[in-house]
């Protein structure tokens, strides 16, 4: 699909990330007119004080950050939150039993004294951005490049909280361009939201992990809640009399429905892309680290949903956690694949050529290629050896919380430690250890140490292992390449650990001992592979990221010097972000066209009875099999629309976003990205790359038909024309 560039034709490929294609998150108040022009050029219909302004309502005033993670966008003049099911997916799983279960058979509120308190859920609003770049500069000119990524946090984070002292309101300061400019974002959050409604699971979670990151997608991938304030209308802490929010701005919900070329944007809080990455970064990612990552998260699923298939309460159990490591177990098997289809790291170097050419005779810049060759060659021997122990070793829920009492063995051992200090360490630890329990499956877990040690010990380089850890499992457990062995060592550390017996636990929190704590098993096991890690391989891994951190800063400041005439956007960060496109059909290979759009007939075509994945609501099969499709049906297609698909540029922490057509209604959530461009944190495709979104008519047939909760309709302005 891509063709070769030649090195010598011209040095525009270095200069990629500017207006073209439906590439682009940018920075609501920096669109210039440059952005903006090209918006209204390609349908856009409002104002730039519609979308962006300091003085008047407009749209960035009804997109929230949801949950820490998502985005959201709050829908009716009180304070009406739609975003993903999988977005709410924990605070839906929280509000669940096994009598109560919501994940199961979903749940609406007919009344907001039904609505239930999302404990942990905030919503955060954008009130200003304020470029303190000049202020961030000046603080940090006079540090040495090797302190750099050690205190510029700090000082980003001092920064911030002393521009926003005394104002009620939370900022963070966000590096932008690899730290060539500085932006501080003041936001307001509310900690009273509530769960309005959620379709079942069979829904909300359709065609599961076979499904996820495909087209077409016929998942009902939506939930509900609602902000509430106290009664002066100001952000609280949840109180039964609270009221719901009167926010600045909501949007209009359009049921116009969408066709082939409409007109998109997207806006929301994308998490993080590395479209700057070198191809020293694509090889090392391509070569080890997603491989690796990719085979032991599979172990992890497939042990996980073993025990959660036979049971309804271990799904419950471990519903959150597992839907976290599937969703980008899936990701990066699919990144590493496109990366190399499309043969990024070839392009990546002839940027990189282009890119010297420039940079001759400028001492700046002129070596930055083989600094990164140096740095990269000083790394690479030990980059699997660390995602083994951070994917593997400590994805074992066990060892990572018996690694976390590492904090509480820190207190124990100081010489000067006050029995104030180890009775408030007791504390934490003993929080920690409640969380870890709730959600701990032994079967699972144990399965999975078992798995992951054997793994490290087969597939990383014996002169890293930490010492004497699989001499000791071959003295007492047997042959090292023999699975039953590793079964063996797991089964004596879930038996014999203090961690996951009551009794011995609480004996040691009454008493604690670093003695008692290093004869544990399992923190023997978190303590064998952190120590290996800190006293050889942490310093090499610190100095290769502050290393890339300075190369990098100084490689996207000459970026910047050679486009200075052109727009450029900045990675995403977790910002607030649009970007606009249009609903796009699109062939990812010969002789197949996939359509804008898929509807309420696919999910009968898919549907399976009593599956895991492809199960529905008996009620929605008989509603879609009698055509039941109220207001909401497409004129064009004669049926619902579930999803379609656009070529917006998003990434994770999007999900939730919301999808306005030309006048700023809203049409539609983004939720998913398609398989066929996930190198798109890397690299943007402009052929292939698809947002996949769920189409609002399906969110409200659903909320109607299925859920009967006309109230959450009524609050809607709903635009039909």
């Amino acid at each position: 699909m891509k063709k070769t560039v030649l090195f010598i034709v011209t040095l525009s490929f270095l200069f990629k990330p500017i207006v073209k294609a439906d590439e682009g998150m940018w920075l609501p108040m920096l669109l210039g007119e440059q952005v903006y022009a090209d918006m209204v050029k390609k349908g856009l219909k409002v104002s730039k004080e519609q979308l962006y302004s300091m003085n008047q309502a407009c749209i960035k005033d009804a997109i929230i950050i949801f949950g820490g993670g998502c985005t959201g966008e709050i829908v009716s003049k009180e304070g009406l939150i739609f975003t993903n099911h999988h977005c709410g997916y924990s605070a839906i799983a929280a509000a669940s039993t096994v009598d109560h279960n919501y994940l199961k058979d979903g749940f609406w509120a007919k009344t907001k004294q039904e609505e239930i308190y999302a404990q942990g859920i905030h919503a955060q609003f954008l009130i200003k951005i304020v470029d303190v770049t000049d202020k961030v500069n000046a603080k940090i000119k006079e540090l040495p490049s090797s302190e750099l990524t050690q205190k510029l946090p700090g000082i980003l984070t001092e920064m911030a909280t002393k521009e926003t002292e005394g104002s009620g309101y939370e900022g963070r300061v966000a590096s932008m361009f690899k730290a060539n400019q500085f932006l501080l974002f003041v936001y307001e959050r509310y900690k009273d939201v509530r769960l309005v409604g959620t379709p079942p699971e069979s829904i909300g979670k359709f065609g599961g992990d076979t499904d996820n990151w495909e087209w077409p997608r016929h998942t009902g991938d939506f939930s509900i809640f609602r902000v509430y304030t106290n009664k002066d209308g100001k952000a609280a802490d949840y109180a039964a009399d609270n009221i719901p929010l009167k926010p600045k701005y909501s949007l209009p919900v359009s049921i116009k429905g969408v066709k082939d070329g409409d007109f998109t944007m997207i806006w929301g809080y994308p998490g993080g892309t590395n479209r700057y990455e070198t191809s020293y970064g694509v090889k090392l990612k391509t070569d080890i680290e997603n491989p690796s990552l990719v085979g032991l998260r599979d172990a992890r699923l497939k042990y996980m949903l073993e025990e959660m298939k036979k049971s309804p309460a271990v799904k419950i159990q471990l519903a959150g956690y597992y839907a976290g490591v599937a969703n980008y177990w899936k990701f990066f098997d699919g990144e590493s694949k496109q990366l190399l289809k499309f043969k990024t790291y070839e392009e990546k170097q002839i940027g990189e050529a282009a890119f010297l050419v420039w940079a001759k005779g400028k001492p700046e810049y002129e070596n930055l290629f083989f600094d990164y060759q140096k740095m990269y060659e000083a790394w690479r021997p030990y980059a699997k050896q660390r995602v083994y122990m951070t994917e593997g070793i400590f994805g074992s829920p066990l060892i990572a919380f018996a690694s976390s009492l590492q904090k509480l063995d820190g207190t124990l051992s100081k010489k000067d430690v006050t029995k104030e200090d180890i009775t408030k360490a007791v504390e934490v630890t003993k929080t920690a250890r409640a969380a870890f329990i709730k959600s701990e499956n032994v079967v699972s877990d144990k399965n999975i140490l078992a798995y992951v040690t054997q793994a490290f010990y087969m597939d990383i380089d014996p002169s890293q292992h930490p010492a004497g850890f699989y001499s000791m499992v071959n003295t007492k457990f047997g042959d090292l390449k023999t699975k039953a062995t590793y079964d063996a060592f797991s089964n004596y550390v879930f038996t014999n650990t203090a961690f996951l017996d009551d009794a011995k636990w609480d004996a040691l929190m009454a008493n604690p001992d670093t003695a008692a704590l290093y004869k544990d098993p399992a923190f023997m096991v978190a303590n064998a592979f952190n120590t290996n890690f800190n006293s050889k391989y942490a310093k090499l891994y610190a100095d290769f990221n502050s290393q890339n951190f300075v190369l990098g800063k100084s490689y996207l400041k000459g970026i910047l010097e050679m486009n200075k005439n052109k727009k450029l956007y900045p990675d995403a960060n977790f910002t607030m972000r649009v970007s606009y496109g249009a609903v796009k059909s699109y062939s990812p290979r010969d002789a197949v066209k996939y359509s804008h759009i898929c509807t309420l007939s696919g999910v009968l075509e898919k549907y399976k009875p009593g599956d895991y994945e492809f199960d529905a609501p008996a009620k929605l099969i008989e509603l879609a099999k009698a055509k039941d499709f109220g207001q909401y049906a497409d004129p064009i297609a004669k049926d619902v629309v579930v999803s379609f698909i656009s070529s917006n540029d998003i990434t994770g922490g999007n999900s939730g976003s919301p999808v306005l057509n030309a006048k700023g209604e809203l049409i539609g959530l983004a939720f998913d990205g398609n398989y066929e461009a996930l190198s798109h944190k890397i690299a943007f495709d402009k052929d292939l790359n698809r947002t996949i979104n769920l189409d609002v008519r399906y969110l409200l047939w659903i909320v109607e038909k299925l859920g009967g909760a006309t109230n959450i309709i009524n609050e809607l302005d709903l635009r039909k024309m």
